[in-house]
């Protein structure tokens, strides 16, 4: 490692990019929560190409869709993770999508170390709707004081490849309408949750959908409504602060 701090500077990366999501308006919300901390300073890429970036940050964050690194990059994570890295994944990192012929859209197990790693891959979800988030374990400091809450936004199903605790939760039985695996039986599913590796681990928000006008192209040139879905929410933003607060006390 040669992240030594200088005068209390923290470094991070930020990997902001993807499909069918308003990038731009997440990269920047998350900047200007990371710009909160004037030492904290960050660097941002569209992937996890950049190992050296990465190896030589405090802490990690990432906003993606259907992003997958290789099995290099891959390798690479898990061990910085397990050496002590903060990995901050939101919404859509865990996502492989791949729409078929019969319009349907699968989420294919063909990045089982990367999954593994993250400790779910996203499956389906609803039509954003309404639903209620609960906490799962309130004496954890990261949701310590959070009330349970109703959100607007994608409820997501996922498969579980890991030991997880989980803070926030939600229930659903139903339909994860246009998706391959679409019925779904009632049980508990995990909104934000720690997955410990070695002296480090990630923690992973599903929260956070967003989309604008241009957004699904090529699928469609415009999306008639734009969606900001959670980021409406106080309590949203308070998550946010508190994973970030988390992360930059890696290695410190």
């Amino acid at each position: 490692m040669t992240n030594e701090n200088k005068a209390g500077r923290i470094d991070c990366v930020l990997v902001a990019s993807g499909k069918y999501h308003d990038i731009d308006f997440a990269r920047l919300e998350l900047l200007k929560l990371l710009g909160e901390d004037e030492r904290i300073r960050v660097r941002v890429f569209e992937d996890y190409s950049n190992l050296d970036a990465i190896r030589n940050a405090h802490f990690l964050v990432t906003y993606t869709c259907d992003v997958v690194p290789g099995l290099e990059e891959q390798e690479a994570l898990r061990a910085w993770v397990a050496e002590g890295g903060r990995w901050y994944a939101l919404h859509g990192t865990a996502s492989i999508l791949r729409f078929l012929d019969n319009g349907l859209v699968d989420s294919p197990a063909s990045a089982p170390h990367f999954m593994e790693t993250l400790g779910t891959q996203f499956i389906a979800h609803p039509p954003i709707g309404a639903y209620r988030v609960e906490v799962a374990d309130p004496g954890h400091p990261l949701v310590a004081g959070i009330e349970p809450f109703d959100v607007t936004d994608e409820l997501y199903l996922s498969d579980v490849h890991a030991q997880l605790q989980v803070l926030l939760d939600t229930e659903f039985e139903g339909e994860g309408t246009g998706f391959v695996r679409g019925t779904w039986r009632r049980a508990r599913h995990p909104v934000l949750y720690l997955r410990p590796i070695g002296k480090g681990a990630v923690l992973y928000l599903t929260l956070g959908h967003c989309r604008g006008h241009y957004d699904m192209q090529p699928l469609m040139d415009y999306w008639p409504e734009k969606q900001t879905c959670a980021w409406d929410l106080p309590v949203f933003y308070e998550l946010l602060r508190r994973g970030i607060a988390w992360g930059k006390a890696a290695r410190q």
